[in-house]
């Protein structure tokens, strides 16, 4: 397979390496990573700058490295259209990210967003997360599954315009007790915004908050990650609320 490789943590990141790692046990690597953390930029692109794209590395197999200033989807972007421009990708994976994209994160993640743009085009995408946010986490059992999901797909197939959002629960391996496929938690993100000083008397906001999970159904993400297994969410583009169509025909009376 050919396989692009992005994230929103940034190139140098040590979830993305572990992801190439894994990923080169099936096919042959393209990384395409923005310069710096680009997290919570969900499905952004970059339209008021020029985009850069810059090859820093090539490894003895093949594989090449590119940065670029832009977003996670702008990676994606540039990796099909420009680095692999008249290539067949056959798969895009998004990750490790350092920090967990369940419930309600799903929308704000430049992860998950990257993976998307690829299935966008019907390009199989999945995003990966760990529930550690330290730039030093233990990846060894996210790689783990990483592994043996995408040998089941590699089996099986992938889904059409479908992207996966797998997030990986903090804990040892021997302590996972397997993947669970999932519905996304309903709940919603409470948030402050701290008013700061700066150093020259400035008035400055900080956002922080937590995630409210008003969901009691053990059939979802955050369900699952909290009984220590690896959830596995499908993601579509598609944002229409098909279900609720019928009950808004009333607005076409008299038309």
């Amino acid at each position: 397979m050919l396989i692009l490789i992005t994230n929103d943590d940034g190139y140098a990141a040590k979830g993305i390496r572990c992801l190439i790692e894994v990923a080169k046990e099936f096919g042959e690597v393209v990384v395409v990573a923005p310069d710096g953390p680009r997290s919570a930029t969900g499905h952004a692109i970059t339209m008021s700058v020029p985009l850069r794209l810059k090859q820093y590395h090539a490894d003895d197999d093949g594989t090449r490295y590119f940065y670029t200033n832009g977003t996670p989807c702008d990676c994606v972007k540039l990796g099909t259209k420009v680095v692999l421009k008249g290539r067949k990708v056959d798969l895009v994976l998004s990750g490790i990210n350092h920090g967990s994209n369940s419930s309600v994160s799903v929308l704000y993640s430049g992860t998950v967003g990257a993976a998307m743009e690829a299935s966008m085009e019907n390009i199989p995408a999945i995003g990966f997360s760990l529930c550690d946010y330290a730039a030093d986490a233990d990846f060894s059992a996210a790689q783990v599954y990483i592994r043996k999901i995408l040998s089941r797909f590699v089996q099986h197939g992938f889904p059409e315009f479908t992207t996966l959002n797998v997030n990986v629960p903090k804990c040892p391996l021997e302590s996972i007790k397997g993947i669970r496929v999932v519905r996304q938690t309903q709940g919603y993100w409470h948030e402050d915004l701290e008013e700061r000083t700066d150093p020259y008397g400035g008035t400055y906001y900080w956002l922080t908050g937590w995630l409210v999970n008003t969901d009691k159904g053990e059939d979802t993400c955050e369900w699952a990650l909290a009984h220590n297994y690896v959830s596995i969410q499908p993601v579509q583009h598609d944002l229409t609320a098909h279900n609720i169509i019928p009950e808004l025909k009333f607005l076409e009376e008299n038309e």
